[in-house]
């Protein structure tokens, strides 16, 4: 059987609850993600598979606005010696895979 973040294929249907934190809201105006959270659900239940998860921290490469640390309390300093985005996307894309993503703000955390 082939593995796909911790589900062996056929062990069911995979979906990946997904949960992101960023320096605000906008991408075109220099926003970043910094923090990226995934748990693996095998029909509908967490996975208890230790691939099950994916958490990431991420340095934005900017400065924290006040506004954003004040909804998730990540600061410059926590985050300056956190990887880029550049360096996990291969590894966060492999966990996905081709599976549903069920997010909570879809318009917030894409």
């Amino acid at each position: 059987m082939h593995s796909i973040g911790g589900a062996a294929e056929g062990d069911g249907m995979r979906e990946i609850v997904l949960d992101t934190e960023t320096t605000g809201l906008d991408p075109a105006s220099g926003h970043r993600i910094v923090e990226i959270g995934c748990i693996e659900l095998i029909n509908y239940v967490a996975s208890n598979s230790p691939g099950g998860t994916f958490h990431h921290y991420l340095n934005p490469e900017r400065s924290m606005p006040a506004e954003a640390q004040a909804v998730h309390g990540l600061d410059d300093a926590f985050l300056a010696d956190k990887p880029l985005f550049a360096d996990i996307a291969d590894a966060f894309l492999a966990f996905i895979g081709d599976s549903p993503l069920v997010i909570h703000n879809p318009d917030i955390d894409m």
